[in-house]
């Protein structure tokens, strides 16, 4: 009997997709509008890229720190769970065997048909039925704080060069314009490139990066103008 290959879905890119698109859009939004925010107080070209370099070192630090602490806390209750599942397994393994037919029985199986599904899936493995049918989690979806720590620290670091390089290229003129401009060019890009990915209207994607993006470069520039005033 040939059994088919295993269908690959979105649902299993959404972990480190997540991760990685958050850290390359926070990494161009952050460090762009800190260099516009910098060069708007009439600091000159190389201290604007200083900032920038420290920008990105600490952003990519936070982003991995952050992402590792959040999703390790994720992982941590997940072991809580399945430790109390395997407890209640060994301590009552036939009431166990009743809730997983229940759960079956609501969705749809006879009772009959119910409790053969829940003997040969309990025999198999009890607590990976349970885990996936009774506490909702899988292999695919599960925590990985490592994974998601690297993967937000390299996107960041990606996603803040970029805005970096158009500043090494630019000259004090026009700095604030070429790095705006090259910004939100890329973070559309991004914003586009994801929802493609994950199936979601790519025009919306864009435009929502984009407007929110443009508007945290606006506010960071005039905080930059007033304090350039009063210094």
């Amino acid at each position: 009997m040939t059994i088919p290959l295993t269908e690959r879905h979105r649902i299993q890119t959404i972990g480190w997709l997540r991760a990685s698109v958050l850290g390359a859009n926070d990494g161009i939004v952050s460090t762009s509008s800190l260099l516009i925010g910098v060069a708007a107080s009439h600091a000159p070209h190389n201290s604007v890229l200083i900032a920038g370099v420290a920008g990105l070192v600490a952003g990519a630090m936070s982003m991995a720190t952050g992402e590792y602490v959040s999703v390790q806390s994720q992982a941590d209750t997940e072991k809580a769970i399945l430790d109390q599942e395997r407890t209640e397994l060994k301590a009552d393994n036939k009431g166990e065997h009743q809730e997983l037919m229940s759960i079956y029985v609501d969705r749809g199986l006879d009772p009959a048909l119910a409790k053969q599904v829940a003997e040969q899936l309990m025999t198999h493995d009890a607590l990976g039925a349970h885990a996936r049918d009774e506490l909702g989690l899988s292999k695919t979806l599960r925590a990985r704080p490592l994974q998601a720590a690297l993967a937000s620290a390299c996107s960041f670091a990606i996603g803040a060069a970029l805005p970096l390089a158009v500043v090494a290229f630019a000259s004090e003129t026009n700095l604030i314009p070429m790095v705006s401009v090259a910004s939100l060019l890329f973070l559309a890009i991004l914003g586009g490139v994801s929802a493609h990915v994950g199936g979601a209207n790519v025009l919306t994607g864009i435009m929502r990066v984009t407007f929110w993006s443009a508007l945290a470069m606006g506010v960071t520039a005039g905080i930059g103008a007033l304090f350039g005033q009063v210094g």
